[in-house]
């Protein structure tokens, strides 16, 4: 049980037991000796936060005021963050590359009282109208369009000494973050300080952080954790709604520089960093774990990072989603081996064993909501299923979306909130999870039905294959089932369409897939750029049939 009820008194905490500390490091540029950066403590941190607290709470935005949030990493992205949490605000963050249509529809649901952003953000929100009936208070970070509203540094005009934090309820409103929308509609999750609190407790207890580590966050979102746990936070230059493109030299000169001990990135990140230690023979001793997160990770991408890092570290795969997180994970040491051939043979991705706190249920298909628990029955060991998970982090609700949480959410008899994942799987006898696939994504064609995973595991494995994604063109029920490759780029298609034949044919539940397509590089999610896009696929593979 955590001490803390937020992780804003979580920055206090660690200021008073460690005020010196490096709590944040933003490189600046890169010259031959080395990367130049501007530094600040645990001490500067937290009292540029109070100030800001207090700033917030003198013109208006306290308990409960919900703060449309646009400001990249930076300084001011992390002292506003925590500065909400102590002024009792609640930030609203919604992925600005989920498009211009959704974004304004996004930020009409949450009804936020307040914006603050950069110069770029105010200006969107002018010309596009975005929440314009509820917002009431503005504060551009950088130049004011138009010179309205405060400015940043208007905040700071206010004592922190005249300000007292109100009292933060565990089960109050944190914060509310809006999903991709990858899979669906995006959603804004309501997060409370509790599930905030449990999230950090749970990768404490899982990956064995500990105070003085350095951790070089390609995600900004996972380093807001940092400060509870006594991390210091280097900020990678790069663009953060790109990590597929990440300069790979960039982050590896870092990790060398700041002695960085964890990092966070995607799948995509990873796939591209791990090509760049394997083709220039590079070492990471310094590392002790990396994550990653947000969609599959490939088992060669696995292996080529083992090539860079000693035992006993290693690559982790949490397993989670918005709404939960984390659920599950697997270190990458047990992943190779027997539980990658497991996904070569076509049976999911195994995604590890359920963290302490958590429990974990596999349930019948339905696309149909299920108001208690209890009603939801099981499936028989070892048949593929809905995965469902109760634990500290599980949300309850999605914000102004009842429809959504009723098809999301159920109660059991013990008054405990169940998230349906809407993702397909599996338990196996040693009590781990694998992930067979998105159940909208689920190919129902006459002869039965398939599973992404499953389908694109074997295919995957085939020399050349970049990565493939299993989509249905029709109606479900009569899906015609259809396996699109995206090649590697030296790869000779018909070599490659002949292989993949052969691992298809192998199989007498994927022998009924007879149409292969390809196409040069699939849509991917504007969060990680990993999770394939499969309905714009299936659109596509329709338009060609």
């Amino acid at each position: 049980m955590s001490k803390y009820t937020s992780i804003a008194a979580a920055l206090s905490t660690q200021a008073e037991s460690q005020p010196d500390g490096i709590a944040l490091i933003m490189p600046t540029k890169r010259s031959a000796s080395g990367w130049e950066d501007v530094r600040y403590t645990y001490r500067e941190l937290n009292e540029l936060t109070d100030r800001l607290a207090a700033g917030l709470h003198a013109n208006g935005m306290g308990p409960g005021t919900r703060v449309a949030f646009m400001v990249p990493p930076s300084l001011e992205f992390f002292a506003l963050f925590f500065a909400f949490f102590k002024a009792g605000c609640v930030p609203v963050l919604v992925d600005p590359g989920i498009g211009l249509k959704p974004l304004k529809t996004c930020l009409g649901e949450a009804k936020p009282q307040a914006f603050i952003g950069i110069t770029k953000a105010q200006v969107a929100r002018m010309i596009l109208g975005w929440a314009r009936e509820s917002i009431e208070t503005v504060v551009s970070v950088g130049r004011r369009p138009f010179w309205q509203g405060l400015r940043y540094a208007d905040l700071l005009e206010a004592s922190a000494d005249s300000f007292t934090a109100p009292e933060i309820d565990a089960d109050g409103e944190a914060a509310i973050l809006f999903t991709s929308g990858s899979t669906g509609i995006p959603k804004g999750v309501v997060y409370r300080h509790r599930h905030m609190v449990a999230q950090v407790e749970l990768m404490r207890e899982a990956f064995g952080m500990s105070p003085g580590e350095v951790d070089l966050p390609t995600f900004p979102p996972f380093a807001l954790f940092d400060p509870m746990l006594g991390m210091t936070t280097v900020i990678p230059k790069m663009d953060f709604t790109q990590p597929a493109k990440a300069d790979p030299d960039m982050l590896v000169s870092m990790i060398e520089q700041y002695q960085v001990t964890n990092l966070f990135g995607s799948p995509a990140l990873m796939n591209t960093l791990s090509r760049h230690l394997v083709a220039n023979d590079l070492k990471l001793p310094g590392i002790r774990r990396m994550l990653s997160a947000g969609a599959p990770v490939h088992p060669h991408v696995i292996e080529r990072i083992h090539t860079a890092i000693e035992s006993p570290a290693d690559i982790h795969t949490p397993y989670g989603a918005t709404e939960a997180l984390p659920v599950a994970t697997v270190a990458g040491r047990e992943l190779v081996g027997e539980l990658s051939d497991g996904n070569r043979s076509g049976q999911g991705i195994c995604v590890g064993k359920p963290l302490a706190g958590n429990e974990v249920r596999i349930i019948p298909i339905t696309d149909e909501a299920i108001d208690l628990t209890e009603y939801a029955g099981e499936v028989a060991d070892g048949e593929i299923g809905e995965i469902c998970v109760c634990g500290p982090t599980v949300t309850d609700t999605y914000w102004q979306r009842e429809e959504q949480t009723r098809l999301a959410k159920m109660t059991d008899n013990r008054g405990r909130i169940w998230h349906r994942m809407g993702d397909l799987g599996w338990m196996d006898t040693n009590g781990r999870l694998w992930y067979c696939g998105r159940k909208s994504e689920r190919v129902r064609a006459l002869a039965g039905t398939l599973y992404t995973e499953c389908v694109e595991g074997p295919v995957n494995a085939v020399d050349g294959v970049f990565r493939s994604a299993l989509v249905g063109v029709g109606k479900p029920g009569d899906h015609e089932p259809v396996i699109v490759i995206e090649p590697e780029k030296d790869a000779v298609r018909s070599d490659v369409e002949l292989l993949v034949r052969e691992v298809l044919d192998a199989r007498k539940e994927t022998a009924v897939i007879k149409r292969i397509e390809f196409h040069k590089s699939f849509p991917v999610d504007i969060r990680h750029n990993a999770k394939i896009r499969r309905p714009q696929l299936a659109e596509w593979a329709a338009a060609r049939g």
